[in-house]
């Protein structure tokens, strides 16, 4: 519960925050829209997205979060929560629980062992494991309909939630982290081949693209491998 409610505090209550959210989202999602928030944790990004009118399927797998995220939004008939892991198809779904930092537990076994051999992750302990229930992008769909925007954002299992996915949207967000590049180039190879042509990245927490237009996935891959170390982390978007 300590771990759930720091991050409760970190991630709401900013308004200033809250306005950077809403600026940067707002030429990908618009009133009335769909959108899938996958990983959706606290649910800041959701409730961006429900300010700027959209319908929300919020996808998280850790039952504390999951239940935050249904009060927060208890008597929303705009927003639907699905406690469950996405990956490359249904069924359970073994998880590493993070309990003091829960917004970094993760489905990937090899994102923990990266990060138990990376600085700046010193100190992150994965002290436990469940089983959750598991699900696909696709299957999302076809229960909710084709979404305008998904944002996919689970420590290290983004290819996995990906592969779950066998149509383009019009548009898309991955998280990256430098602990594992290649993840974020089959990433891009998996939306290239879906039919996604123009990419963009922003850094960290920042609220702006780290360099104007879109661009190739072979551009963005390289400027993922240049990164330092210490850039950490961010999200590449993506739209057809």
């Amino acid at each position: 519960m300590s771990g759930l409610r720091r991050s409760l505090e970190f991630y709401h209550g900013d308004p200033a925050r809250e306005a950077a959210l809403d600026a940067f989202y707002a030429p990908l999602v618009g009133a009335g829209d769909l959108v899938f928030d996958v990983g959706a944790h606290v649910g800041d990004r959701l409730d961006s997205f429900r300010r700027l009118g959209a319908r929300v399927v919020a996808v998280e797998p850790q039952p504390l979060c999951a239940r935050a995220l249904r009060a927060l939004h208890s008597g929303d008939g705009a927003v639907t929560v699905v406690e469950a892991a996405c990956g490359r198809a249904a069924g359970p779904v073994r998880l590493h629980v993070n309990s003091a930092n829960p917004t970094v537990s993760t489905a990937s076994r090899s994102f923990v062992r990266a990060a138990g051999r990376a600085a700046g992750w010193e100190g992150e302990t994965w002290d436990g494991e469940i089983e959750v229930a598991g699900t696909t992008l696709d299957a999302l769909v076809a229960a909710h309909g084709v979404p305008a925007f998904v944002k996919v954002d689970v420590e290290g299992f983004e290819d996995a939630v990906l592969a779950g996915l066998s149509r383009p949207v019009p548009a898309l967000s991955f998280e990256f982290t430098t602990i594992a590049r290649d993840l974020a180039e089959r990433c891009l190879d998996r939306l290239t081949a879906l039919g996604f042509t123009g990419f963009a990245v922003a850094l960290g927490d920042e609220m702006a693209f780290a360099a104007p237009g879109w661009r190739s996935a072979a551009e963005v891959a390289a400027y993922l491998r240049a990164l330092p170390h210490e850039a950490n982390s961010g999200d590449v978007y993506a739209r057809i």
